[in-house]
């Protein structure tokens, strides 16, 4: 590992975890001036999954370009926060709309962002539609089959992840309803079968953000994973308390979560601090945890907008209808796309050959002559978990 590997605020963690060697070698002709040499290397891409939820109301709105544009700028992952919901597709028996969703997620996915879809079922008494609550037996079981398919079917190829049944932990009212306590498993062999590939997760609060239910999410993880009914990963919701620090026991209840076996994905992560210096410091603390655990997969965030936000302008990144930068916004940001970022520029005065500790993403090598780029010797590459390197040769 090169001097200072783990320096810059990156945690020893962090670049275990996220970062990989780059190894540089140039060759140059006898009659070039290595001291008018510099060769560039340029994160362009991340590879970790960074994200948030996304409002349909406010992303399919035409006036709300600020919205989408800072979605599409700052994030590499989406989740619809409701419009993806039975409740919200069909709160009326037959009278379904996909529509705002599909609407969404072809925006997103043109614009490069992958999506976890959200949710299938709802277990929790009071999500559940009325009219679903009145059936009953072998009726509420094909109901609740045919919607799985079909929205499983009308999504394919648009989401990546499904959250099958929503805060199981907390809520069982169809297991209650049937008098079934397996049929939170039926339900993950019911979307298995309709799309092996889309990866399974169980979602659940109060796992990571506090320790209520970590232990029983431990065993609930354990139960699922032993019954093979296709679940990839774990969601932790993770929405820390009022005015909580993240930073206490969040490493440690990841790593009881993370004797499951599975990725586990910080699928809705918020903080709330009325002062924004101290909200920065809270994201800082949960991100810098959660991105250094070696069982995370991914974070999405639950919200970035005070007028788009579940918990206000007290959790939020940006706020007003220009959305502007808070202390919060601006750090986040800090972390996404320059400490958690690669560029360095190495001047070949200093040696013809170099190593970049380098995050995981797709990469570009630029040679800069005399302050020049020469565009014809520029390099692409992505780098992953393994070292890489890159041959240059200038005449």
């Amino acid at each position: 590992m090169p001097a200072g590997a783990a320096g810059a605020g990156v945690t020893s963690d962090i670049d275990r975890l996220r970062r990989s060697d780059i190894t540089v070698h140039v060759n140059v002709g006898g009659n070039i001036n290595h001291g008018q040499v510099s060769i560039r290397v340029l994160q362009k891409k991340k590879a970790f999954p960074f994200g948030t939820c996304v409002a349909a109301w406010a992303y399919n709105d035409g006036s709300k370009g600020a919205y989408r544009d800072f979605i599409h700028q700052h994030y590499n992952w989406a989740v619809p926060e409701n419009s993806l919901k039975w409740a919200s597709i069909e709160p009326n028996r037959g009278q379904k709309n996909y529509q705002p969703g599909l609407n969404m997620l072809h925006g997103l996915r043109n614009h490069g962002i992958k999506v976890r879809g959200h949710n299938l079922v709802w277990s929790v008494d009071n999500t559940v539609q009325n009219w679903v609550k009145a059936l009953h037996g072998d009726e509420l079981r094909k109901v609740v089959h045919d919607h799985i398919v079909e929205t499983i079917n009308t999504f394919k190829g648009l989401v990546e992840h499904w959250d099958v049944n929503n805060e199981n932990l907390h809520g069982q009212w169809y297991q209650h309803q049937l008098n079934d306590n397996g049929y939170n498993l039926e339900l993950f062999r019911i979307a298995h079968a309709a799309d092996p590939n889309v990866k399974l997760f169980l979602n659940d609060y109060n796992v990571v953000s506090n320790s209520y239910s970590t232990n029983d999410y431990l065993r609930q993880g354990q139960q699922f994973k032993a019954a093979n009914v296709g679940l990839y990963g774990l969601g932790a919701q993770c929405h820390f308390g009022d005015e909580a620090d993240p930073e206490p026991g969040t490493k440690q209840r990841l790593d009881t979560l993370a004797q499951v076996g599975v990725p586990i994905w910080a699928t809705e992560l918020d903080v709330v601090a009325s002062d924004e210096n101290r909200r920065a410091d809270f994201y800082e603390h949960a991100l810098t945890v959660l991105y250094g655990h070696h069982a995370v997969e991914g974070i999405l965030m639950w919200g970035f907008w005070d007028k788009a936000h579940w918990r206000g302008a007290r959790a939020a990144l940006v706020v007003g209808d220009n959305l502007q930068l808070t202390a919060a916004g601006r750090r986040v940001l800090e972390l996404f796309e320059h400490r958690w970022m690669t560029d360095e520029t190495h001047n070949l005065a200093a040696g013809t050959q170099f190593t970049v500790r380098g995050f995981h993403g797709d990469y570009e090598v630029q040679v800069i002559v005399q302050g020049q780029e020469h565009t014809n010797l520029r390099q692409t590459f992505s780098l992953g978990n393994g070292p890489h390197t890159v041959n240059i040769n200038i005449s």
